[in-house]
């Protein structure tokens, strides 16, 4: 399998726009309202607001590519751009995405190392992140991949407020 992954640069908002609207639909459209989806993915994947993220220096995106075509993407944050603060030492994977055709193929593996493997090379101490109370399938990713449930917080879908696990792997 040829994976490739590489950084965005400001070239690829729409490209980034276009996969992260496409996943997060696939991901929770099911398990919300239409119109709380709607104002959500108006609201955090709008052109805009995916531009600000991308030209913070706290935050990375990253493509995956498998075989040549976009299967997904990872975005990492450090310092204030956490969307919880766990301080300096703490990288944060606040999105982790494969498009459907992609499921199964590993590469959410490949996303979690390349988070590793910068948060290693930083010397930073833990890795974090928030995963949906009701996504099972990514629970039991993360916890095989080393992560354990170390605290909850809340995630807003619109008005709805949701439960998020907070799940740590130590590093050092």
């Amino acid at each position: 399998m040829s994976i490739t992954i590489t950084k965005c640069s400001p070239g690829d908002l729409g490209l980034l726009q276009e996969i992260s609207v496409e996943t997060f639909r696939d991901t929770f459209e099911h398990q919300n309202s239409a119109e709380v989806m709607q104002a959500y993915l108006e609201k955090a994947f709008n052109l805009e607001q995916l531009n600000i993220e991308l030209s913070n220096t706290a935050s990375e995106f990253y493509f995956i590519y498998s075989k040549g075509e976009l299967a997904g993407y990872l975005k990492v944050n450090t310092n204030e751009a956490q969307s919880e603060y766990m301080g300096n030492h703490s990288l944060e994977i606040e999105r982790i995405y494969i498009r459907r055709p992609f499921h199964k193929q590993g590469l959410g593996k490949y996303l979690i190392n390349k988070a590793i493997a910068i948060a290693v090379e930083r010397n930073i101490e833990k890795i974090w992140l928030g995963v949906w109370e009701r996504n099972g399938s990514a629970i039991a990713f993360y916890t095989k991949m080393g992560f354990v449930q170390t605290g909850t917080h809340s995630f807003y879908m619109g008005d709805e407020e949701q439960t998020d696990y907070i799940m740590t792997k130590k590093l050092i």
